[in-house]
């Protein structure tokens, strides 16, 4: 099993961000179904490790929240655009629940990760696009908002490749205390 951990987007939200997809040849763009922020990517699991990761994500807790999705931009290596994504305001409630489900995923004895946690929603991925070939379009976009929208709970998603790009499914919903 691959796995990971993540918010859903209401649908509302996955409806605004699938509007922009456009304008940008050669993008592979997400389905707006397959739309949400990553807490925590775990990889390849057998299913001992999987009830492992359920049990102890089972256990934590944190206040449900609200979150913005403002503005689009890229990761980029070498000049070069892998991924285009709308960003997620700052949010302290957030960087809590990512830190509490990373210490969960440690716990069950998986690699602590190393990146910095940029808390986004995947919208393409591009095959080494230069940087200058997205101005106009993070232009039009600069200023995108696809509203706020809360966060009652958190997910174990299972992830399959495919050929047209991955396709996730819920495994596990874990709710966030009420406010």
């Amino acid at each position: 099993m691959r796995l990971f951990v993540g918010i859903a987007l209401p649908d509302p939200v996955r409806e605004r961000l699938g509007g922009l997809r456009y304008g940008l040849p050669g993008a592979r763009w997400v389905d707006p179904e397959n739309l949400h922020i990553s807490l925590r990517f775990i990889g390849e699991v057998g299913r001992p490790e999987a009830e492992d990761l359920d049990s102890a994500l089972s256990a934590v807790h944190a206040p449900g929240f609200a979150l913005n999705v403002l503005g689009v931009g890229f990761f980029d290596k070498a000049d070069r655009v892998h991924t285009l994504w709308a960003g997620i305001e700052r949010s302290d409630a957030l960087a809590h629940l990512r830190d509490k489900v990373e210490s969960a995923v440690v716990r069950c004895g998986f690699e602590p990760e190393r990146r910095k946690f940029t808390p986004h929603v995947t919208l393409a991925r591009l095959k080494g696009t230069p940087n200058g070939r997205l101005g106009p379009l993070l232009e039009t976009w600069g200023t995108f908002s696809a509203g706020s929208f809360a966060v009652p709970a958190f997910t174990l998603f299972e992830s399959f490749p495919g050929r047209d790009g991955a396709h996730y499914e819920h495994l596990a919903d874990y709710p966030l205390n009420a406010a």
